[in-house]
């Protein structure tokens, strides 16, 4: 009989506490959002990040270029970007570490009109190609030509900005380096033209997470950056088990978002998010690095302990 009045009584005093303080993290996209951040909208919608503590606040930049620089200017704490910018960043003396995988496969490729002029790689000599991205896509662009014994002289290199796919079909440029796989496909496809991808893996480029999280290591707070791997896990988890849901739930979060397009590519990039983002491949990191140097983009000589962190392990110990 006793124990309704002390179960009231421990009701009333849980209600009258305050709420807990919620960490405060900005993050920055490296594009507009699209279905290639699934984990974090979904993260953001099911209220992961909230069950771990963290209020995050989502922003996308003006320039592509963007992301790395304005964690590195402590303007936001965390970023989306790729490993080979990465690389290429901390050559230019930015002081980032990846500290996450979002998208653990490729997805850039290099992207031709499957009836066009190009039907192989060698077809690029005397030709223009468009990119996006400013010095990281420049360097796969001719490591991609030097296999195929071309030099980066052999083609015209435009600076094409966010038009990727419309510069293609509208015949600016012959072939656009920067395409994602699972975007400008479907949009040519859409706008009834076929196209044609070459994958940079397939193409003398080692294999590497195409969009990772990285961060300042003299600014970011370890445990905080580990409870947003652990909220954007559980999202990767729920969209691989239940896909269709997950991309409802995703479409659902801005009308800008239900696109035939976007449905599309959420079919194509699902199943490359990473189930377990903290999770660091050293060897591929030395890989990557050693390819650079080798093709002469960096001096290389940057050890993989000191490009990624495993925050969840540092968290812990």
């Amino acid at each position: 009989m006793m124990k309704t009045p002390l179960l009231s009584l421990a009701l009333s005093l849980s209600l009258a506490l305050p709420a807990q303080a919620q960490d405060k993290l900005t993050l920055m996209l490296d594009w507009f959002v699209n279905p290639d951040h699934g984990p974090v909208i979904l993260a953001q919608e099911l209220g992961y990040f909230a069950d771990h503590g963290l209020e995050v606040e989502i922003v996308t930049p003006s320039d592509p270029n963007d992301p790395p620089r304005m964690v590195a200017a402590g303007r936001v704490d965390l970023a989306v970007s790729y490993q080979p910018q990465l690389h290429l960043s901390r050559h230019t003396g930015l002081p980032l570490v990846r500290v996450g995988t979002l998208v653990e496969t490729p997805l850039t490729c290099l992207v031709v009109l499957a009836d066009g002029p190009v039907q192989s790689m060698a077809d690029l000599a005397g030709r223009k190609v468009g990119f996006a991205v400013a010095g990281v896509q420049e360097v796969m662009l001719d490591a991609m030509l030097s296999h195929h014994a071309l030099a980066p002289t052999d083609v015209e290199q435009i600076n094409i900005g966010w038009s990727i796919s419309p510069a293609l079909m509208s015949g600016q440029v012959d072939a656009v380096i920067g395409a994602f796989r699972n975007f400008e496909l479907n949009q040519l496809a859409l706008e009834g033209f076929e196209g044609r991808c070459f994958y940079p893996e397939a193409e003398g480029i080692p294999a590497y997470d195409e969009l990772i999280y990285v961060a300042d290591p003299a600014r970011m707070e370890r445990e905080t950056l580990a409870r947003f791997l652990q909220a954007t896990e559980q999202a990767a988890l729920f969209i691989v088990n239940q896909p269709e849901q997950a991309w409802q739930i995703f479409r659902d979060t801005d009308a800008a978002l239900d696109t035939e397009l976007n449905a599309l590519a959420w079919v194509d990039t699902w199943p490359r998010f990473a189930t377990r983002p903290a999770a660091v491949d050293h060897g591929r990191y030395a890989r990557f690095e050693a390819f650079l140097a080798a093709v002469g983009a960096t001096t290389g000589g940057i050890a993989a302990r000191d490009l990624v962190v495993d925050v969840t392990q540092e968290a812990t110990e």
